[in-house]
């Protein structure tokens, strides 16, 4: 798929895949870099490798949703978009081979939710933010993504951290439990590919169904009836205030000469 090759590169490292979110000048997620890396994280078990890291480029992984190309979205297309991501938050949840995440740098909303899916995170140091800004913009925390999230750090400081749109440096979401370990950036995928590795090493007939076992809480989120929250969660996209706060930051984004993403 060419759309895959030029927005996601591909690198092999033995048995494990690593995808590359290559969408300058942020990684924002549009809608076509959301259906691309779905297919890839889709196909990567059928196509033999047993471990899949995700990365970003050097100091950003991923700015979140591409906000200003969604604001020029029908409803019909924006529906689509939603259902899309939640299609990619589910294959992340119950991919067969574990995946791990390098957080290259900054990675606000969209970039936080997609390594919440998934089996381990290892974070840049630096001066980067992680956490989930949704409220800042208007846009309630879907609840699928508040269950990822509280999974990790427990109820108290997932409430914090969603109700305040909380952006926070990588020692403090590893303190939180948001990420894993934080490294150095030059070191950042390096540890990832290894931690793949050293779970590869392991008995896997005891690793695959101890793994189903940890994870079935976070599948089953997406094995009930979706339909209810996917609409609502369209539904609120088309708010008043959130539209407003919405082209307001595209706004204050644009005079700053900033990408904007969510």
């Amino acid at each position: 798929m060419f759309y895959s090759l030029r927005m996601i590169l591909t690198f092999e490292h033995g048995a494990v895949r690593e995808l590359r979110l290559n969408r300058p000048p942020v990684n924002a997620l549009a809608p076509e870099l959301i259906t691309a890396l779905l297919h890839l994280v889709e196909m990567a078990p059928l196509e033999g490798k047993r471990a899949l890291v995700l990365s970003g480029s050097p100091g950003m992984f991923s700015a979140g949703l591409d906000v200003p190309v969604l604001l020029k979205l029908d409803r019909p297309a924006m529906d689509a978009v939603w259902r899309d991501f939640y299609r990619l938050m589910n294959a992340l949840a119950s991919s067969p081979i574990p995946i791990a995440v390098a957080i290259t740098g900054h990675a606000p909303a969209g970039g936080t939710v997609l390594p919440l899916f998934c089996d381990w995170r290892v974070a840049a140091e630096g001066d980067f933010k992680i956490g989930l800004s949704e409220v800042q913009v208007g846009l309630p925390l879907p609840p699928v993504i508040f269950s990822a999230l509280r999974r990790l750090v427990g109820p108290r400081a997932a409430g914090r951290l969603a109700v305040t749109g909380l952006l926070v440096p990588p020692r403090d979401a590893a303190v939180l439990g948001i990420v894993d370990e934080v490294v150095p950036p030059a070191e950042v995928v390096v540890r990832a590919i290894e931690w793949c590795q050293g779970l590869l090493a392991l008995p896997q007939a005891a690793v695959n169904l101890t793994r189903k076992q940890a994870r079935a809480d976070l599948v089953g989120e997406f094995a009930q009836d979706m339909d209810h929250e996917l609409a609502e969660v369209c539904s609120w996209w088309w708010n008043p205030e959130t539209q407003a706060a919405l082209h307001r930051m595209v706004e204050q984004l644009a005079i700053k000469k900033k990408p904007g993403a969510l």
